[in-house]
């Protein structure tokens, strides 16, 4: 995670790396996200991993609603990348 003063400021940010801009939240939206991420108790033996279509609604209740936080579409790249990479790793045995 990366801290930006403004737009203009992430725009040069990317420019001068070469990287494609990402997420980008507020403040007040991080804050938001981490009240509802771990405000409830974990050790509380009711707590349960939220689903993908929870996280969303999450996300999309706080305002990150770019395809960035599209989490089926990322994760959908995650699985396509592990698989590729037990093959590989399964090939070195």
């Amino acid at each position: 995670m990366l801290y930006f003063r403004s737009e203009e400021h992430i725009d040069r940010w990317c420019n001068t790396w070469r990287m494609e801009r990402g997420g980008v939240m507020t403040p007040e939206q991080g804050w938001q996200l981490a009240v509802e991420w771990y405000g409830p108790d974990r050790r509380a033996p009711e707590w349960r991993r939220k689903t993908v279509d929870e996280v969303e609604k999450v996300f999309s209740e706080i305002g990150l609603t770019s395809p960035f936080w599209n989490l089926k579409m990322t994760h959908r790249h995650s699985e396509m990348t592990r698989s590729q990479f037990e093959i590989t790793a399964s090939d070195l045995k």
